[in-house]
C-alpha cells in the first residue's frame, strides 16, 4: 500500500515539473492610438439690454432719529420715482442700510461735536435702456445723491451661445482636417472633446460718490451700453491613421 502512495507522488512531482518547463504565452499589447488635438474658439458680440444701477440717499443729521426720519422720507420718494417711471416693484430691492455717528475734530484733534450718518442704497434692474437716461435725472431730482454704478448686462445669452459654440467647433474642425492634409495622415473618430464658456461679467460706467448736483450733470450725458462680448473655447481630440 505505501509503494502505491509513493508511486501516485512520483506522478504528480513529474507532471508539475513538466507545467513548470512549458513555455508561457503573452499577449501582444494592442499598439497606441495615435491622436492629434486641436482647439477652436467662437465669439459672438451682444448688444446688452438690461442695467443693474445701485441708487442710493446719504442724510447726516444732529441726531440719529432725525437722520433717519429724512432718510426714509427722501428715500421713499426716489422709490416712488422709479416706479412711476415704469420700473416694476420687484426690480428694487434695498441692498444696504446702514447708520453711524461722524465725529467732528479741532485742527488739534479735540472732537468738537458728532452728526448722525444714515445711507440707504436700493438696487434697480432697468429693462428699457432708452430710458435710462432720464431716469437716473428723475431719481436725482427726487431725492437721491448717491449712484455708484451703472452695470451693463444681458438678460438671456442661450442663442448667443449656441451660435458661439458651433463657430468653435467649426473653426477646431477645419484646423484638425488642415494639419491632417499637411501632415498627411487621415482623421478618424472623434477621441475626446471639451469646451468653456466665457459668459461676459457685466461692465460698470461708475460715477463717482457726490452730492446731487454732480451726479445729475453725468446723467445728462446720452448714455451708450456699448457690447459684450461671448467667447466659447473647445477642445477637440481626433484619431488619425
Amino acid at each position: 500500500m505505501r509503494n502505491k502512495t509513493l508511486f501516485v507522488s512520483a506522478i504528480v512531482l513529474v507532471a508539475l515539473a513538466l507545467g513548470a518547463c512549458s513555455p508561457t504565452v503573452v499577449a501582444n499589447p494592442a499598439p497606441p492610438v495615435r491622436s492629434m488635438s486641436v482647439n477652436g474658439s467662437g465669439q459672438v458680440f451682444l448688444a446688452p439690454d438690461i442695467a443693474y444701477i445701485n441708487i442710493g440717499v446719504h442724510t447726516e443729521k444732529p441726531t440719529a432719529a432725525d437722520a433717519v426720519a429724512e432718510n426714509k422720507n427722501q428715500t421713499q420718494k426716489v422709490i416712488d420715482t422709479l416706479k412711476g417711471a415704469g420700473v416694476d416693484p420687484k426690480d428694487i430691492s434695498t441692498t444696504n442700510f446702514s447708520i453711524w455717528s461722524n465725529t467732528q475734530y479741532s485742527p488739534d484733534g479735540q472732537p468738537t461735536g458728532t452728526t448722525y450718518v444714515v445711507d440707504n442704497t436700493v438696487s434697480v434692474t432697468v429693462r428699457k435702456l432708452d430710458s435710462l437716461g432720464d431716469l437716473l435725472d428723475a431719481a436725482v431730482t427726487s431725492g437721491a445723491n448717491n449712484i455708484n454704478s451703472i452695470q451693463f448686462d444681458v438678460a438671456d445669452k442661450t442663442e448667443a451661445l449656441k451660435e458661439a459654440r458651433a463657430q468653435a467647433v467649426k473653426v477646431a474642425e477645419t484646423q484638425a482636417q488642415e494639419l491632417a492634409d499637411t501632415a498627411g495622415v487621415t482623421l478618424g473618430d472623434i477621441q475626446n472633446i471639451s469646451f468653456n464658456d466665457t459668459l461676459p461679467v457685466p461692465y460698470s460706467n461708475t460715477f463717482g460718490k457726490g452730492g446731487g448736483g454732480a451726479v445729475a450733470e453725468a446723467a445728462a450725458v446720452p448714455i451708450q451700453p456699448g457690447q459684450l462680448t461671448l467667447t466659447v473655447t473647445v477642445s477637440m481630440t481626433y484619431e488619425i491613421k
